[in-house]
């Protein structure tokens, strides 16, 4: 399907973008959503059109959390962190609790998704990860990896095969990511106390 091509494609880009700490990420996240509701929708998977709904409403307001912390690192671009424990605790607490409610709403309502638990798993840990991405912690590429470890078989069993190799290839790209944002966090305090 074209639009999973595209859709899937933008997406790429918006991830290269996001481990570049460009706040472009979030423009191009929102428009790989909405070419995608329309992939998604068609192959009857309400599950990954809702994500893709979650997807555009979070990628506005990432684009506006980043806006607002421009210039935080040294080189201009968005300052990146781990997460503190407490952080830790409400995104994971977020992510079970999330998918217990949608997982139960896709059982109580068989006809919004044919693999329930799997889409509530990946529709949640989408929105752990790009609130974790928006708020510039590290722990959004695990999150990513999580996700992708369900993702992509979901999506080769649902015919979308382009979605399934993009899937493949969104795990190598958060593999290099999450290397770089862990390499950061080490390197700003040595930056910040050379510049003291």
């Amino acid at each position: 399907m074209w639009s999973d091509m595209i859709g899937n494609t933008i997406g790429l880009v918006a991830l290269a973008l996001g481990w570049r700490r460009s706040i472009l990420t979030w423009p191009a996240q929102l428009l790989s959503g909405l070419i995608l509701v329309g992939a998604y929708a068609s192959a009857h998977l309400s599950g990954g059109v809702g994500k893709q709904l979650l997807v555009i409403g979070v990628a506005a307001w990432g684009w506006w959390q980043w806006n607002r912390g421009r210039q935080q690192a040294q080189d201009g671009s968005i300052a990146v962190r781990f997460a503190t424990w407490r952080e830790r605790g409400l995104l994971l607490a977020g992510a079970v609790l999330g998918t217990l409610a949608v997982g139960g709403l896709f059982t109580l309502y068989p006809s919004l998704s044919w693999s329930p638990w799997a889409d509530a798993y990946i529709f949640v840990g989408t929105l752990v990860a790009m609130v974790a991405q928006a708020r510039g912690l590290v722990e959004f590429w695990f999150a990513w990896l999580l996700v992708d470890l369900v993702g992509v078989p979901l999506a080769f069993s649902s015919g979308l095969a382009f979605s399934g190799l993009v899937y493949v290839v969104y795990f190598a790209l958060v593999i290099w990511g999450m290397r770089d944002w862990w390499l950061r966090t080490r390197t700003a305090p040595a930056l910040e106390g050379a510049t003291a």
